[in-house]
């Protein structure tokens, strides 16, 4: 039996049960899609997750006060508050490391916000004018305040894109005075828009104050809550890493032996606590799309089964008018093989239409598998024709006396 007369048998045969065909369909299609978006969403992920990254600041540290760990991406501190960096400990970070090429000290509060009568609940944020430079963030319009204002304790602002929309509107902010908790700042710039970092917080919703300002007139306090490190460059980031810690346990006097009162965490560690987050899912996901396969391919063993003994008479003609047993073989067979390979490609193409829906809802970049989805395409074919030698092998073997015997 030639191949192209096979398939057109194949087809027919299919076509004649066309619920049956479908429900065994099924199986191989849901496998094959889940398989094939799991991979796009994923590889999409980690792309939209290192820019994420790279846009919180070029080769960054953050050492923050105490200890914290990451749950879900996101640091995580006790509720106490925890004293244990001061600006002082920043200054010794950027004269005292030689990896370090730019230190920003920060502290920072959720507070109301009031202008006119308008009023927001936002972040306000302690910094120097270096934050422009270790965290990459630059105003978009007016200016961001310079070593003077933040030595003269000055009360001037520049505001996230959020707070502007909260408390403007469509408004130009620039000259204007806010309040924050009652303490006068004329706003001297916008912030261009950086949107979500990798935690789920905006960036757009926070207003920079000089650091001085924030801890002595509106936050009344002595200590920081975050360093943000800048390194030479990324080989630099584990020796910087080693100086920071090293400086910082003698400042602190801390004993061999005893815990870090501070913590240091890295692009890296950020990004490998998402990779983690994201391999556990794909895991998950690629369980759900392996078991829906292997019942596909259990939905094409039954199919055949069935059709084997359906069609007992017909395979007791063609056995009778000089079909070999290889070409019964050959033939159901090539009946399993299309039954795969359409519902495989019917996965691929399902696949890729919801991680493109995905993408398109989440706003991050799309990146199709074309290796993964052949992949997909190949194992779903070589399973199905696993579970389809059993039943082909047994109509190979059907005796063309009885078949032709049998109703």
């Amino acid at each position: 039996m030639r191949t192209p007369l096979g398939m057109r048998i194949a087809v027919r045969s299919l076509g004649a049960h066309k619920v049956r065909t479908a429900l065994t369909l099924l199986g191989i299609v849901i496998g094959t899609s889940v398989v094939v978006a799991m991979v796009a969403i994923g590889q999409g992920t980690k792309v939209e997750v290192l820019r994420k990254v790279e846009s919180l600041g070029t080769n960054l540290l953050l050492v923050n006060a105490g200890q914290v760990k990451l749950y879900a991406g996101r640091p995580r501190q006790g509720g106490a508050a925890v004293i244990t960096l001061t600006d002082k400990d920043a200054d010794a970070i950027a004269d005292g490391c030689s990896s370090v090429s730019a230190v920003a000290p920060a502290q920072a509060r959720k507070m109301q916000v009031k202008y006119g009568e308008s009023t927001t609940t936002t972040s306000v944020v302690g910094t120097t004018p270096l934050f422009q430079e270790v965290r990459d963030f630059h105003p978009a319009s007016g200016e961001f305040f310079e070593d003077d204002q933040a030595r003269s304790s000055a009360r001037v602002a520049v505001l996230g894109q959020t707070v502007v929309s909260n408390l403007f509107g469509h408004a130009d902010p620039l000259g204007e005075t806010i309040r924050i908790d009652r303490v006068p700042f004329t706003v001297i710039g916008v912030m261009e828009s950086k949107g979500l970092d990798i935690s789920g917080q905006d960036q757009d919703d926070q207003i920079l104050i000089p650091l001085r300002t924030a801890l002595r007139r509106v936050f009344n306090l002595t200590y920081l809550s975050t360093i943000s490190v800048s390194a030479d460059s990324r080989s630099d980031m584990e020796s910087a890493t080693i100086e920071i810690r090293d400086l910082l346990r003698e400042r602190h006097r801390l004993k061999a032996g005893a815990a870090d009162d501070f913590t240091i965490q890295t692009q890296t560690a950020i990004l490998g606590a998402h990779e983690a987050m994201a391999g556990t899912f794909s895991m998950l996901l690629g369980g759900i799309g392996g078991i829906s396969l292997v019942v596909g391919g259990i939905g094409i063993l039954a199919t055949m089964l069935i059709a084997v003994r359906e069609r007992t008479r017909e395979i007791g003609i063609r056995r009778a008018i000089g079909a070999r047993r290889k070409d019964i073989l050959k033939q159901f067979l090539i009946e399993t093989m299309v039954l795969s390979l359409v519902g495989a490609v019917s996965g691929v193409v399902l696949g890729l239409i919801g991680a493109k829906a995905v993408s398109l809802g989440a706003h991050w970049p799309m990146v199709i598998p074309w290796t993964v989805a052949i992949l997909a395409v190949l194992f779903a074919v070589v399973l199905g024709l696993a579970f389809g030698v059993y039943p082909a092998s047994k109509a190979a073997a059907i005796d063309p006396i009885v078949a032709l015997r049998s109703e």
